[in-house]
């Protein structure tokens, strides 16, 4: 059902005019509330109540799906974390985070304090069940109950939100991590009040790094200091998990030192494209090719997106700033991955300034001889790729940051495939 026949049967039922709900459902749903909320709070607006005519079926979490209404569930909270949004105008705070039972877990957010902690066994009733990332979430609301269960819920998971950072995923929430700062910088950007002050940079453990932001931009956040981040949630950016820091956000100097590991993780291509966006992440394999599009290409100086015959997808006509870069063919005999090489390394592979390509590209009077001429350096041999992996329903593209020749020679490299081959 879209917005248009959700609006109409509010509009119908509580007999107010179908725009008017419309506009309210569409701002609402703007700023990411659950529809089953969004359409009670137009219900008390209107003063139609905040009920759900459908009767919540009792339901182990294994059974709870997308499809469901409203449920009743017993369960032991794993993790509790608070953030702030912006509801119908107003700041409000959220909590969010992981249920669990026997049979499994569910993410939640709840709209109002109902006072259960990590660790606590309770019965939610009248829960309302939405889609989120593909999984079913459970909202609790004005409409739901929370009651203390004595006889504590078993679960085979481990309660509160301590974890690596290599194991956080995109909508992770009420997580703690213990990291050192590896970059910091603070800057403003154009938020939902208007300028706001952040911190960002990148943090690590001893299990990998991951992008933060700090929306409170606190400065004892500098680099090389380590520290314990309590109610952290995790967002989605450039296609890899990044840890956010709310307000709510307990951040305590840990006293000890985080061993970290200057390598990057290496993974075979198919399980790193598995696992679905990965932040500096190393693979090798053998480049299959370079990809048109490479070479020396022109940027739109607004967007920075490269240009197709003179023209950007988002500004149109627009003269063009030069760059270069490579999309390099990258496989392992596991899976393929393309490497996205920008200027620097670009430069590298091709053994010139991007001032020499153009040189080279005039006297030519062709661009293509640039790409040409790294196709034969590159293509057939085996490199180390290091960078940030993002994966979407185009492929998965490595954003390089090391792009390195291996020591291994082409021609035994094929002499060895052939032979797996012939056994």
């Amino acid at each position: 059902m879209d917005v248009d026949d959700h609006a109409e049967e509010l509009a119908s039922a509580l007999g107010v005019d179908k725009a008017e709900v419309k506009d309210d459902l569409e701002n609402l749903l703007s700023y990411s509330v659950p529809v089953d909320e969004a359409k009670q709070s137009i219900r008390r607006k209107h003063g139609g109540g905040g009920g759900n005519d459908a009767a919540p079926t009792t339901k182990d979490i294994d059974d709870v799906t997308t499809g469901d209404g409203n449920v009743t569930v017993t369960v032991r909270v794993l993790s509790v974390g608070r953030r702030s949004i912006r509801y119908q105008g107003d700041e409000q705070t959220i909590r969010e985070g992981e249920f669990a039972d026997e049979t499994g877990r569910i993410s939640y957010t709840a709209w109002e304090d109902f006072g259960f902690q990590p660790g606590d066994s309770i019965t939610v009733g009248n829960a309302g069940v939405r889609e989120w990332d593909g999984e079913p979430e459970l909202n609790i609301g004005q409409s739901s109950t929370v009651a203390i269960e004595t006889t504590p819920v078993e679960v085979p998971y481990e309660v509160g939100g301590d974890t690596g950072l290599v194991d956080l995923r995109a909508g992770d929430r009420g997580r703690n991590v213990e990291v050192e700062v590896i970059e910091s910088e603070e800057r403003v950007i154009d938020g939902r009040n208007g300028d706001t002050t952040i911190r960002s940079g990148v943090v690590a453990d001893e299990s990998g790094r991951l992008p933060f932001t700090d929306w409170a931009a606190r400065p004892e956040l500098r680099e090389e200091s380590e520290h314990r981040f309590e109610e952290v949630y995790v967002r989605e950016f450039r296609g890899v998990p990044q840890v956010n820091l709310s307000e709510y956000t307990t951040v305590t100097p840990l006293g000890r030192s985080v061993d970290v590991d200057d390598d990057a993780t290496r993974l075979p291509i198919g399980e790193a494209v598995g696992a679905g966006g990965l932040f500096d992440v190393e693979v090798v394999g053998n480049v299959l090719e370079v990809r048109d599009g490479s070479g020396l290409i022109e940027r739109c100086p607004d967007c920075g997106r490269v240009l197709q015959n003179g023209q950007c997808r988002a500004h149109g006509d627009v003269d063009g700033e030069d760059d270069m870069r490579v999309k390099a063919i990258v496989d392992d005999g596991t899976g393929t991955v393309t490497a996205m090489l920008g200027r620097d390394l670009t430069e590298l592979v091709y053994d010139g300034t991007m001032a020499e390509a153009m040189t080279a590209a005039r006297d030519a009077m062709d661009k293509k001889v640039v790409a040409d001429e790294i196709r034969e350096r590159i293509v057939g041999r085996e490199y180390r790729v290091r960078g940030n992996l993002s994966v979407d329903d185009y492929g998965a593209n490595l954003e390089a940051t090391e792009f390195e020749r291996t020591g291994d020679d082409p021609a035994g490299l094929a002499a060895d495939r052939l032979r797996e081959v012939r056994q």
